[in-house]
């Protein structure tokens, strides 16, 4: 009898799919007969399924299933086709370039099963790097420490990420699955936490951990903007923050990094214009003394926004580490209030151009 149905899509993963279910095998305290692998490929073309096909031993782990898509679709609709072909009481979602901690599926399967109204559970993905770049050890760090040491206590649920988090089957069903107008992994998994938190809690279980490379600087602030793009609107139909990421003290935080650049560059070019100019009189230096009074308070604000942390990355990684981090958490910022901004614009656009069209209709 199955009970766990792992759900795992991939697109082009032929350098990490195997460390995956190499890791699915070696879990401990685990009967693998009460568990499946269901892998979607979303018509890839890199040799992800022949990796599979040669790794697949139906003497040894999980039986493992290969569904192969004929166009590729996106991470949500392969998930979506995963479970509706899984035979499990519960789905565990995985991305394809996560590696399990050998205990991981022991506490999923645990925590289903000795507590009844459970319907929804998410993990972690370790603070750990292989690389030692700084910028993916920032990102690791950034991450952990939203999860761990800046959620809101007060508030019960958690984002259901899709990087490592489990549901009841038939409660996804029931749900409709993921959003699949998501073609890119975006903001699927946030918009799924908002519907399933309307009833039911996703608890976070810090036992149930992945470790997972994250990617350079570009790659993961274009992934910003994006997200940040979408979930702006989503925002602007529920009308409220959460208590992840997503909160409105972040949103206060975002708001004063873009302040910040905007004031720095305002300082800048008065002190461009006394010195430079040799034009100084009261006006200017009134606007001199405002501009530096608002670029500490708005500092200040900032400052108090991230203290956790940077304190949790000097911690980690020192002085220097912490001080990099303030100034890439600034860039990164600027792009989630660029994302939001643009996103806000178009809205405003189309909202006009509908009016507009409705005014034509009228006249007609």
């Amino acid at each position: 009898m199955v009970f766990l149905s792992i759900i795992i899509p991939t697109y082009n993963s032929e350098k990490t799919i195997i460390p995956l279910l190499d890791s699915i095998k070696k879990s401990r305290g685990v009967d693998l007969r009460e568990m499946e692998v269901v892998i979607v490929d979303d018509y890839s073309k890199d040799e992800t399924i022949k990796k599979i096909t040669r790794f697949v031993n139906p003497k040894q782990g999980p039986t493992l299933r290969l569904i192969v898509l004929k166009e590729n679709a996106g991470p949500a609709h392969a998930r979506n086709v995963g479970v509706k072909h899984a035979y499990g009481r519960v789905v565990l979602f995985l991305d394809s370039d996560v590696v399990l901690y050998r205990e991981s599926l022991f506490e999923v399967i645990r925590s289903f099963k000795e507590d009844p109204d459970l319907y929804a559970l998410t993990g972690v993905w370790d603070k750990k790097q292989k690389s030692r770049k700084f910028f993916p050890k920032f990102k690791a760090l950034r991450d952990w420490s939203y999860w761990i040491n800046e959620r809101d206590p007060r508030n019960y649920y958690y984002l259901f990420s899709t990087r490592v988090a489990a549901i009841d089957r038939k409660l996804f069903l029931r749900l409709g699955g993921f959003d699949e107008t998501y073609k890119a992994a975006l903001v699927e998994d946030i918009e799924l936490t908002y519907r399933i938190a309307r009833r039911y809690a996703v608890v976070f279980n810090p036992k149930v951990k992945v470790a997972h490379e994250f990617e350079d600087f570009w790659v993961v602030a274009k992934k910003y903007f994006w997200r940040s793009f979408y979930w702006s609107k989503i925002y602007r139909e529920r009308k409220k923050f959460d208590p992840v990421a997503t909160t409105g003290k972040e949103a206060v935080t975002t708001i004063s990094a873009g302040m910040l650049v905007i004031l720095v560059i305002s300082y800048i070019g008065i002190r461009f214009t006394i010195y430079d100019l040799g034009f100084k009189n009261e006006l200017i230096s009134l606007l001199e003394f405002l501009n530096l009074t608002s670029l500490f308070l708005i500092l200040f604000i900032h400052l108090y926004g991230v203290r956790k942390f940077l304190w949790f990355a000097g911690k980690e990684e020192g002085i220097i580490f912490a001080i990099k981090s303030f100034f890439t958490g600034i860039a990164l910022y600027l792009m989630i209030l660029a994302g939001a901004v643009m996103s806000l614009i178009i809205s405003n656009v189309k909202c006009q151009n509908s009016k507009l069209q409705l005014k034509t209709v009228n006249l007609n």
